[in-house]
C-alpha cells in the first residue's frame, strides 16, 4: 500500500485526494494546506485523515511514501525538491517548475535518488488523447501535416502566470505525447488587457524539422468555452472536441492528392478525397484515475512514467522559448533541447 500525502487542497487538490483514495494500492494519509479552513471538511469526509498547515510537516512524515503537489507554480520547485530529498516519490501538478533550470534540477535529483517524478499532464491520460497517439503511431493518419488547437474560456484569471503557462501547456503536453517529432522553434504573440497582470490572450506556433506545424490559440477572455483540436494527416484527419460528451473524437477520411499535370510536370493538380467520418469508441475512465493508477504502478515497479520529469522539462523549455518570443513580438526562437 502506497501511502500518499497531498500538499494543496484548493482547486485541484480535492480531485487528487479523491482519486488516490479510490485507487487500489494507495491511501491518502495526510493533507496539507496553508488555509486551515479548507481542511476542515476533510475530517467529516475522510475520518482519521491527518491534516496540517505546514507542508514540511507532511514531507518529513516517515509514514508517507509519496507526495502529491497541487499548489501555485511558484512553489512547485521548492516543495518537490524537499520531497525528493526526503526520499519521497513525487507527483507534481503542471508545470513542473517555473524555470527550465529548476525543472532540470528536479529531474537530476529524482534520477540520483532513483525516485519516481511524474508531472500531472492530465490530458495525456485521457482516452481520447491516448487514442490519437495510437492512430498516429500506427500510421493511420499518414504523414502529419498540422496540429491546430483552440483552448479558450472566460477566466479563471491567474495572477502568477500568463495564459500560456495556464492553458497552452495542456496542448503542448498533448503535442509532445502524440506527435513523433519534437518542435525545434516557436513564435508567440499575446497581450494583457488587465493592467499589471499577465497576458490573457496568446497565439503560439511551433515549427518542426519537417513540414509539420502546430498552432495553439489560448484565451481567458471569451464568452464561451471552446476545446477544439484539428489534426491533419495525408491519409486521415481528426477533430477532437473535449467538451463533446459522447463523440470526443471524429475521424475523417478526407484529404488531397497532388499529381503533376499531363502537359506540364511543374503544374501540379490537386484532387480532393471525400470519404466517411466515424467516431472511435472510447472508455469513460477519468483521466486522473488512470494517472493515479499509473503513478502507483511506477512507484511499485520502478517504471518510468509516461509524463516523467523529462517531459515536464520539455514543456518548460517550450514555454520559456515562447515567452522570449512573446516579449519580442513573435520573433522565432529556438527551443532549448
Amino acid at each position: 500500500m502506497i501511502r500518499i500525502g497531498v500538499i494543496g487542497y484548493g482547486y485541484w487538490g480535492p480531485n487528487l485526494v479523491r482519486n488516490f483514495m479510490l485507487a487500489p494500492g494507495s491511501a491518502v494519509t495526510r493533507v496539507s494546506d496553508l488555509r486551515e479552513e479548507r481542511l476542515t471538511p476533510l475530517h467529516k469526509q475522510y475520518p482519521g485523515l491527518k491534516t496540517c498547515t505546514r507542508p514540511d510537516e507532511l514531507i518529513n512524515d516517515p509514514e508517507i511514501d509519496a507526495v502529491v503537489i497541487a499548489t501555485p507554480v511558484s512553489s512547485h520547485y521548492e516543495l518537490a525538491l524537499a520531497a525528493l530529498q526526503a526520499g519521497k516519490h513525487v507527483l507534481v501538478e503542471k508545470p513542473l517548475a517555473s524555470t527550465s533550470d529548476q525543472a532540470r534540477r528536479l529531474v537530476e535529483e529524482a534520477a540520483t535518488r532513483k525516485l519516481v517524478l511524474l508531472v500531472d499532464h492530465t490530458f495525456v491520460y485521457t482516452d481520447a488523447v491516448r487514442k490519437i497517439r495510437e492512430m498516429i503511431a500506427t500510421g493511420q493518419l499518414g504523414q502529419i501535416y498540422y496540429y491546430d488547437a483552440v483552448r479558450v474560456n472566460l477566466g479563471l484569471f491567474q495572477h502568477d502566470v500568463n495564459v500560456i503557462w495556464d492553458l497552452a501547456i495542456h496542448d503542448l503536453s498533448i503535442i509532445d505525447y502524440v506527435l513523433p517529432e519534437k518542435p525545434i522553434a516557436v513564435s508567440a504573440t499575446g497581450i494583457s488587457h488587465v493592467p499589471g497582470q499577465p497576458e490573457n490572450v496568446a497565439y503560439i506556433t511551433l515549427f518542426f524539422a519537417s513540414s509539420q506545424i502546430a498552432h495553439v490559440h489560448v484565451n481567458w477572455l471569451t464568452p464561451v468555452k471552446v476545446r477544439h483540436t484539428l489534426i491533419g494527416g495525408s491519409e486521415k484527419m481528426i477533430l477532437y472536441d473535449d467538451l463533446e460528451p459522447s463523440e470526443k473524437l471524429k475521424v475523417y477520411d478526407k484529404g488531397i492528392s497532388v499529381a503533376p499535370g499531363p502537359e506540364d510536370v511543374y503544374r501540379m493538380l490537386v484532387s480532393y478525397r471525400l470519404g466517411d467520418m466515424w467516431a472511435p469508441r472510447l472508455d469513460n475512465t477519468e483521466a486522473l484515475q488512470t494517472e493515479a493508477l499509473h503513478f502507483i504502478d511506477c512507484v511499485e515497479t520502478g517504471r518510468t512514467p509516461e509524463t516523467d520529469g523529462l517531459a515536464g522539462l520539455r514543456m518548460v523549455n517550450m514555454i520559456e522559448a515562447a515567452e522570449v518570443s512573446l516579449r519580442d513580438r513573435g520573433r522565432l526562437v529556438e527551443i532549448r533541447q
